[in-house]
């Protein structure tokens, strides 16, 4: 007896919806990275030609911080470009905060810059996945 199931037939169109889902959640990962690398060189370059910037060396904390910032302002931008809500825009920006907990560390010298810099990045990215996969319904429409 031959049994059929939509979930393993490859035309079937319950499999299409959630493979799409998973690539606009995927696709809106990758643009948020993107905007947060345009917000980096734009608001960092510009802070920079005007001074307003932290040698990482000296204060790896304070460079992450307005880092962050730049990041969040670019991302932030094109997610109210592309209409989403203020509290998905607002959760996706706080996710760029999150790694300063570790801040501390390197003040205590328990961590190292470049250590913390690495740190933060990995951490960064898990926040802003995790703060995707709890809205996923609203970044999949």
């Amino acid at each position: 007896m031959a049994t059929t199931s939509r979930a393993l037939d490859p035309d079937s169109g319950a499999t299409a919806r959630p493979r799409t889902a998973w690539l606009r959640l995927t696709l809106h990962y990758v643009e948020m990275v993107l905007a947060m690398f345009a917000g980096m060189l734009v608001f960092g370059g510009l802070r920079a030609l005007l001074g307003l910037t932290f040698a990482f060396d000296a204060h790896p904390g304070a460079h992450y911080l307005l880092m962050a910032t730049d990041m969040a302002v670019g991302m932030a931008a094109w997610m109210l470009l592309r209409r989403h809500g203020r509290a998905c825009t607002l959760e996706m920006c706080a996710a760029m905060y999150v790694p300063a907990v570790l801040v501390p560390l390197v003040w205590a010298d328990v961590m190292s810059g470049m250590a913390f810099m690495t740190a933060a990045h990995v951490l960064m990215m898990v926040a802003m996945l995790a703060v995707l996969l709890r809205r996923r319904h609203e970044y999949c429409h």
